[in-house]
């Protein structure tokens, strides 16, 4: 098939849903499809160095004046505002541009299809309407709040725009048609399901994250770490509960000096110099790392750790389950999609004045008996190969792609 990917960004390096376009551009190249991959020029660098073949074919789209100053508006802005959105702005502004391109492939005969797999965001209305090809979209992946006890953690200002957004969404939608005249729309679950501002007969359940196993496989003769290594893996900002972690690890090594328990953070954002500064003994910051790095890092670590307060996805926990690794996750969103009880522990955020407690104690169960961690780890690298396997979700991406397509071929057999 002849196949457009577009998406604002294209990444390794950016973390997140930019990970998505990258891997379907990626796997469906290997397979001998025809694929244009166009992103914003932002990408190219990263593209340039982790996937070359790629980025030479790629489409990078001009980062202009006005990208730079809704990024400078946006940077002074609270998190969820910079998010969703400034960066929606940008994401419609680079759609803009990409409309003439995808159009142009398309009647020069060179796409026949198009995905468009971020923003993951249900509500996120797409200009990607008219293009003279189908369009999917999707997965999409949101309609997540934080706990009741953690609503503070956004402003007012804040709280009061995502109430406003998910109230105009609908009309937004309407006035921007991409989403209502798509051919396909991909959702994660049922909760972004019943986000969805439009009403279409193609809605497809399919889920937004999978582990390419060509990288996320533990390499030969693993040398774990001394004592009992936990690890974390993503962007440093407030959702993520880094502080809440590092309160967990400090009354685990407290409880237990004898296990030896450490934390290793792979990652970088914001919050780094906040958290360094009231991180205890035991605790390593070791910043932003390539892919494969960061998977030498987990194979080598005892159990993954992510207390997220607001994660709709959490792909680090599925690569880390798929290199044999228990997890201790929040049970709020994404990770308890994922982590059942043969694979790790799952701690509800609620009530927060000893989550951190229960999250000790998660840990202290795991260190104090290597056996079952090891179980839990075994089983949770079956379940990702069983359900999560980036090949398998080819396989299915393809057939929607078909489908599609013959339903694009018989309506104009019909005409």
């Amino acid at each position: 098939m002849k196949i457009a990917i577009a998406a604002e960004n294209a990444s390794a390096r950016f973390g997140g849903e930019a990970v998505l376009p990258l891997k379907y551009a990626q796997l469906l190249r290997a397979r001998g499809h025809e694929v244009s991959l166009l992103t914003h020029e932002r990408n190219r660098a990263g593209l340039k160095a982790d996937a070359p073949d790629l980025a030479a074919q790629a489409i990078f789209l001009p980062d202009t004046a006005l990208h730079r100053l809704i990024f400078r508006l946006g940077a002074r802005m609270p998190t969820l505002l910079r998010e969703h959105l400034f960066g929606n702005l940008l994401g419609l502004l680079t759609a803009w541009r990409m409309r003439r391109d995808l159009r142009a492939l398309a009647a020069a005969g060179r796409v026949e299809i198009i995905h468009q797999p971020i923003p993951v965001s249900p509500a996120a209305p797409s200009l990607l309407h008219g293009m003279g090809a189908p369009v999917v979209i999707g997965p999409m992946n949101g309609g997540m709040d934080y706990p009741p006890s953690y609503r503070h953690h956004d402003t007012t200002l804040a709280r009061g725009f995502l109430r406003l957004g998910r109230g105009v969404a609908r009309g937004v939608n309407w006035l921007i048609p991409g989403k209502r005249r798509a051919a396909v729309l991909l959702v994660a679950n049922a909760r972004s399901r019943a986000a969805l501002p439009v009403h279409h007969p193609q809605v497809i359940e399919l889920v937004e994250n999978a582990v390419d196993f060509q990288l996320w496989t533990a390499p030969e003769a693993v040398v774990k770490a001394d004592g009992f290594r936990l690890i974390f893996m993503g962007r440093l900002i407030p959702l993520k509960a880094v502080d809440v972690t590092l309160d967990a690890l400090a009354r685990a090594r407290a409880q237990r000096p004898d296990l030896d328990i450490r934390l290793d953070i792979l990652g970088d954002g914001p919050e780094r110099a906040r958290l360094a500064a009231m991180a205890g003994d035991g605790v390593r910051f070791l910043g932003f790392l390539p892919q494969a790095e960061c998977r030498d890092y987990l194979a080598a670590s005892h159990a993954l750790i992510l207390n997220s307060l607001r994660e709709c996805g959490g792909a680090v926990v599925l690569e880390a389950m798929a290199l044999g690794l228990p997890v201790v996750a929040s049970d709020w969103g994404g990770p308890a999609d994922y982590v059942t009880p043969e694979t790790g522990y799952l701690v509800h955020p609620e009530p927060p004045e000893d989550f951190a407690e229960r999250l000790a104690a998660a840990i202290i169960a795991l260190a104090r008996d290597p056996a079952r961690a090891q179980m839990m780890g075994r089983a949770g690298a079956a379940r990702v190969a069983d359900h999560f396997d980036w090949q398998a979700r080819i396989d299915r991406i393809e057939a929607i792609y078909a489908q599609a397509l013959g339903a694009r071929e018989q309506s104009e057999a019909r005409a």
